[in-house]
């Protein structure tokens, strides 16, 4: 999915042409070493969506910290139309690596990469023609199996519940590997839970056509507990925080489970948040930064692709709901990460990165 500087999600977006550079440091100061300027274009979710482009930043960061002749800055887009323009502006503006957060940025990131093929560029969430674009995708259907397995085996209404923010294949391939998990608990446990607000074999669904808007995710999440359900996985970026503090604000009616980010590291809705389904964007952004800055050549084929087996995509700890979760549906969901990672279970949708 598409998803530092904080600003409050729902609240004010940062200018697209505003730099929300971190503090001047002394980085490498007297070493001598030529700075390796990274530079980021958010996605129109914004710094702090809790979600892909929070994530995105903490990996630029981290680079940072680990090479000091690093620097850092992003700007943050405020609508599709300011994607060319970002990526056109840190071309200007001398970026050695311009990373783009977010599948919606494809088109434009190709079309600015293929007028400026000795620009080192990078994507999250998207492959594009391009050799100079490096593509860190993630196969979120793998985890997202397991969170559908968990909410399955953690309802008490017999249904659970998802929604997207767009249906476009970073989202959908969440939606498609939580239904999948609650079909395979069905088959094993002869159960009969149900899915709302996502169907495999058509997909279609519920969307909020919108990743910030913090009262569409709760108008929509809204819909699906009236439908009964008391377990939600928002895949909206910002837009989810409507639906956990909605669920906060429930008394217990209803609980969430979380994307890309541990929800209870990055929310502060971690009582209602059973588990996330992680995407590790920082770790993947931070290891190409480090490789570019010393010199390595980033290859676009194959580029990166998380998986449960290489770390890149993992259901996050259970935190509040460590003790709720019974011991046996822990060790099933251990299997079945097992299992997938072995590729004795296959997890398949469409959205998956080619």
């Amino acid at each position: 999915m598409r998803i530092a500087s904080v600003l409050a999600v729902g609240g004010l977006v940062l200018s697209a042409a505003a730099c929300g550079e971190a503090p001047d440091e002394n980085n490498g100061a007297g070493d001598g070493g030529k700075k390796y300027n990274a530079c980021m274009v958010t996605d129109v979710g914004g710094i702090d969506d809790k979600s892909f482009n929070t994530s995105a930043w903490a990996g630029l960061e981290a680079a940072k910290a680990e090479n000091n002749n690093i620097t850092t800055k992003y700007v943050a887009s405020k609508a599709e139309a300011d994607y060319e323009v970002n990526l056109t502006q840190y071309v200007n503006q001398d970026c050695d690596f311009i990373l783009a957060v977010g599948g919606l940025m494809g088109t434009a990131t190709s079309k600015v990469a293929a007028a400026n093929p000795d620009q080192q560029f990078g994507i999250v969430d998207a492959k594009v023609p391009e050799s100079n674009v490096y593509p860190m995708q993630f196969d979120t259907a793998q985890a997202g199996f397991l969170a559908g397995y968990l909410a399955a085996g953690m309802t008490k209404t017999g249904a659970v519940g998802t929604y997207g923010g767009l249906p476009i294949p970073p989202v959908t391939i969440f939606m498609d590997g939580y239904a999948d998990g609650v079909a395979h608990y069905n088959k094993t446990k002869s159960k009969n839970v149900r899915v709302l607000g996502w169907d495999k074999a058509t997909q279609k669904g519920s969307f909020t056509n919108d990743f910030v808007k913090q009262d569409e995710g709760k108008k929509v999440s809204d819909a699906l507990v009236a439908q009964g359900a008391d377990i939600i996985m928002p895949v909206a970026g910002g837009a989810g925080l409507g639906t956990t503090s909605a669920a906060k604000a429930s008394g217990g009616k209803y609980n969430t489970i979380w994307v890309d980010v541990d929800g209870c590291k990055s929310t502060p809705d971690c009582p209602v948040i059973i588990s996330t389904v992680v995407k590790n964007i920082p770790d993947a952004v931070k290891e190409a930064v480090l490789k570019a800055a010393n010199g390595e050549k980033l290859e676009a084929n194959p580029g990166f692709l998380g998986t449960l087996a290489n770390n890149g995509v993992s259901l996050a700890p259970y935190n509040e709901f460590d003790s709720k979760v019974p011991a046996e549906l822990k060790t099933e969901i251990d299997k079945l990460k097992a299992d997938i990672a072995a590729g004795t279970i296959k997890v398949e949708s469409a959205a998956q990165p080619k």
